[in-house]
């Protein structure tokens, strides 16, 4: 893990010539919110709640503590291993960018890690006049926390899957709308079950109860963020209470290995031959596969085949994931030195 140095908060360092009680004031608040943020690891908003300040004061408190040398980091041995995971999977998928975040050890979540890193990633990629859309689960959840709010015009945030009809403790569903709340951005909203019962119920939502419009917009995407399910009892897909068993183990018969926005798909990057590939209410894979921007996140080690089939499926231009999935993946496709699908992909 990166290695975080500080004085501790109470040290009159970095005065940078100001004088006086009020430049005292300002080093010590300084001092407390890095300390609080990089030692303690605290989130911003929970340091604005604790120092009674904005959260865009946070920011700027923590960038000047940087510029101004007071935090060092210094890089471990384990953590200096992060680029070649992430050259290598750039090289063996293609990728224009990837990104992969360190694990506190061995068996921690790496959702957290992963999340983090996505809300950190999203904070630098949203922009005025954008239009992005988002897939829901667990690791999507955990990015809000980590998203930077900032001030942007005309942008719209597009949900990529329809909604499902009984929650449980969260509502992954909900991401796309609690993003939007963040920078007053327009929601859109795919106003349906998830999974409907037939492929004329499907075609009858969007075709004549105003779902049209959603799909249309979705094809002006600038970028999408989607993460893998996987075909594990724990899948978010599977404990919402969407699927019967004998349509899980028909989808696994067939080759399934994960979902992306309930999109079943194989190792391979081939969309399983299963009636429900038919039945999901999502933004086509076609449309996702053509939008500018396509930012998987995902990992874990239930889920390095779902996430190998989604690499070649989607063929996203950036992929976040963690350590440890990264070496699984790259340890499995990399020998043989072939990228996937044969040919590594141009950019």
């Amino acid at each position: 893990m990166a290695d975080e140095k500080m004085a501790p908060p109470s040290a009159e360092v970095g005065m940078t010539g100001a004088n006086g009680a009020a430049g005292r004031r300002s080093s010590r608040l300084r001092l407390r919110a890095a300390w609080m943020y990089y030692v303690e690891g605290m989130t911003q908003s929970a340091i604005a709640e604790a120092l009674d300040i904005g959260r865009v004061t946070v920011v700027r408190l923590l960038a000047d503590a940087r510029s101004l040398n007071e935090v060092r980091i210094s890089l471990a041995r384990d953590v200096a291993e992060l680029p070649r995971l992430e050259i290598g999977l750039q090289k063996l998928f293609g990728l224009r960018e990837a990104i992969v975040a360190p694990l506190s050890g061995p068996g921690a979540d790496p959702t957290a890690a992963i999340g983090a890193a996505t809300g950190q990633y999203l904070s630098d990629l949203i922009r005025s006049d954008m239009t992005i859309g988002f897939g829901w689960g667990r690791t999507l959840m955990r990015a809000l926390g980590f998203v930077d709010e900032k001030t942007v015009s005309n942008l719209s945030v597009i949900s990529l899957l329809g909604g499902i009809t009984k929650a449980r403790q969260y509502n992954p569903a909900e991401f796309a709308w609690q993003f939007a709340r963040l920078f007053q951005a327009d929601c859109h909203l795919i106003a349906a079950p998830a999974l409907v019962d037939s492929v004329e119920t499907r075609t009858a939502l969007i075709e004549r109860c105003g779902l049209a419009t959603v799909y249309q917009t979705a094809r002006r995407m600038d970028a999408v963020v989607v993460s893998v399910g996987e075909m594990s009892g724990e899948s978010t897909a599977r404990r919402f209470g969407f699927f019967s068993d004998t349509d899980w183990r028909e989808l696994i018969a067939a080759g399934a290995v994960g979902d992306v926005v309930y999109n079943f798909h194989d190792v391979a990057g081939r969309l399983v031959d299963h009636p429900i590939n038919r039945r999901v209410m999502s933004i086509p894979m076609e449309t996702l596969q053509a939008t500018p921007q396509r930012i998987l996140t995902s990992g874990g080690p239930q889920k390095i085949d779902a996430v190998i089939g989604a690499l070649r499926l989607l063929r996203p231009t950036v992929f976040i994931t963690d350590e440890a999935t990264a070496a699984t993946v790259l340890e499995r496709l990399a020998p043989d030195g072939i990228p996937a699908g044969g040919t590594q992909q141009e950019r």
